[in-house]
């Protein structure tokens, strides 16, 4: 998968103050998403504008482009 995170989310929204159990209570970011953030899965576009409000990010702070090439060597 050539796109990746480049960041820990669910560590950096936890330093943030955004536990698991808040952020489903807040109804901030739906489970499915929770999991594939948990999985290195990229999210929609609606879930990273909310992930990058909740860290005060831009979404290249979230996210980088690594080329098969690298990832294979």
């Amino acid at each position: 998968m050539p796109i990746q995170y480049k960041i820990d989310i669910l560590k950096e929204l936890r330093e943030k103050g955004y536990t698991q159990f808040r952020i489903r209570q807040e109804k901030l970011i739906g489970q499915s998403y929770l999991q594939q953030i948990r999985k290195g899965e990229i999210v929609s576009k609606n879930c990273l504008e909310t992930l990058c409000e909740l860290l005060e990010c831009q979404p290249g702070d979230l996210l980088e482009y690594v080329s098969d090439k690298k990832q294979n060597k």
